[in-house]
């Protein structure tokens, strides 16, 4: 499977966590799947007009896999861009749909430490790499985004989150929603890769 490192906007101010507000809902908030897991199928917005799809059944797994209580991992933001026409020149193909996944690690002290973000951004990397090769209409991209841990202490409150950025293409919504899921199914994969790789503590 195809994975980049994200081109978009940079992102220089950091974001807090928990994070309550964004630019484009005001009343939008942080919510802690670990300890509320049965929210996942009812706060999640951007995906409720698509759940009779597949596919948001596939982001419903993978969000429970990666807040699971034996899971190092967490899930801090999530977003669904529906499809919409194809902006990109990489994949010829009329719609395109777009999202984002935001992790980590559940050691918030863990998220002050560069090398273990760096760690993490390359193993999705390496596990992405090595799933589904044939599959040319989905892909994912990766950065570090930087963020304030405020239940840290304020001298070490700085730290940093992986942003998975997605997208996905077909000629029709159905033919989209079919190739997003498919790219869930194969981040559940390479999430399951990764966490058995994942070292707690030093």
């Amino acid at each position: 499977m195809k994975t980049y490192e994200y081109d978009g906007a940079p992102f220089s101010e950091p974001r807090s966590h928990p994070w309550v507000g964004s630019a484009s809902d005001p009343s939008a908030r942080h919510y802690d799947f670990t300890a509320s897991p049965e929210l996942i199928r009812s706060a999640l917005e951007d995906f409720v007009p698509f759940r009779r799809y597949a596919a948001v059944e596939d982001f419903y797994a993978l969000l429970e896999r990666v807040n699971h209580p034996k899971s190092s991992l967490e899930s801090a933001d999530c977003a669904f861009n529906a499809p919409g026409p194809n902006e990109t020149r990489l994949v010829k193909a009329e719609l395109e749909c777009s999202g984002r996944l935001m992790l980590l690690y559940r050691d918030l002290v863990l998220n002050t430490r560069r090398d273990r973000l760096a760690w993490l951004k390359s193993a999705f990397h390496q596990q992405l790499a090595r799933l589904d090769p044939k599959f040319a209409l989905g892909m994912v991209g990766t950065t570090l985004v930087p963020v304030r841990y405020l239940a840290l202490p304020e001298e070490s409150q700085a730290g940093q989150q992986l942003l998975l950025a997605f997208w996905a293409y077909g000629s029709t919504e159905d033919d989209v929603m079919q190739n997003v899921g498919r790219l869930f199914r194969n981040l559940t994969q390479a999430m399951r890769g990764v966490s058995a790789r994942i070292v707690v503590g030093d």
